[in-house]
């Protein structure tokens, strides 16, 4: 049996964060940034929708998935809190959170909606982050450079995406969400996420005067469509999410799995649920 474990990472957040902690890199830290700004409301976004979902189930299946779902809430719940305490530095050097209130605005109203819709949204989500999880676990060189504790920050988080891929999704479909609205709302989020990263990480680089220079659109372009870039290693698995017989469990994790094996002296363990055999 795996186990889906709650982790306390062992790092200092409480020293100042550099502007350009991404080894220097404007275009690599003002993205890194505008993600950390989305995550305490997307997080607790996702912790509402998988426990609305949960108490949604009949009571057997609800019993079946009670200790998953418990160590999924506690893993996003470390995550929402190492990323407010590291969005707290970003406050101190003047950048301007716009992603995170404009997100929360626009989720309000799905609370009130069939628990179905913020699975859906929840899942497509997951599934973003375990695709850019898996690269980033794939392409250390990302974070060469980079300050340990923050490299060390993002590399816990992304295996624990990785680890977690398939929660949302196995409630979905354990309340019969069908498919064409799985699609749906893959499209939807995959328009309002780029949308809003853009938009965030066009205003990191505006408040350090770093928006229109040439040395932000090599990195830019390296670091999305270059050789190994984001975008074009993560593009086929991100639309094989529109696949009738896709399962996240059979899209990757294993770097997850390793990353958090040899990195144990990086956390201690608080809890940990049984899941899926």
């Amino acid at each position: 049996m795996s186990t889906l474990a709650v982790r306390r990472l062992l790092i200092d957040l409480e020293t100042a964060v550099p502007r350009h902690w991404c080894a220097g890199d404007p275009f690599r830290t003002a993205f890194f940034d505008a993600l950390s700004m989305s995550f305490p409301v997307g997080e607790q976004f996702f912790i509402d929708a998988v426990r609305n979902g949960h108490k949604a189930l009949p009571p057997e299946e609800r019993a079946r998935l009670d200790e998953e779902v418990k160590g999924f809430v506690g893993q996003e719940a470390t995550h929402r809190r190492l990323h407010g305490l590291f969005n707290d530095h970003l406050e101190k050097l003047g950048y301007v959170n716009h992603w995170g209130p404009r997100a929360a605005r626009r989720i309000a109203p799905l609370m009130t909606m069939d628990p179905r819709h913020a699975l859906g949204i929840t899942a497509a989500n997951e599934h973003y982050t375990a695709i850019f999880a898996e690269w980033l676990l794939r392409h250390p060189e990302v974070f060469d450079g980079v300050e340990p504790r923050l490299a060390l920050m993002w590399r816990w988080h992304a295996a624990e995406e990785s680890e977690h891929r398939s929660t949302a999704f196995e409630l979905y479909h354990a309340l019969r969400g069908n498919l064409r609205w799985r699609r749906r709302w893959m499209w939807i989020v995959t328009v309002y996420f780029s949308a809003d990263l853009i938009r965030q990480t066009a205003s990191n680089l505006r408040r350090d005067g770093e928006l229109w220079r040439w040395r932000t659109a090599r990195s830019a372009g390296r670091f999305l469509f270059g050789k190994g870039g984001l975008f074009r290693e993560t593009f086929g698995k991100w639309r094989r999410y529109f696949s009738a017989d896709f399962h996240p469990e059979r899209d990757g994790g294993d770097d997850g799995v390793r990353w958090l094996r040899e990195n144990a002296e990086a956390y201690s363990v608080i809890g940990e649920s049984p899941t899926r055999p």
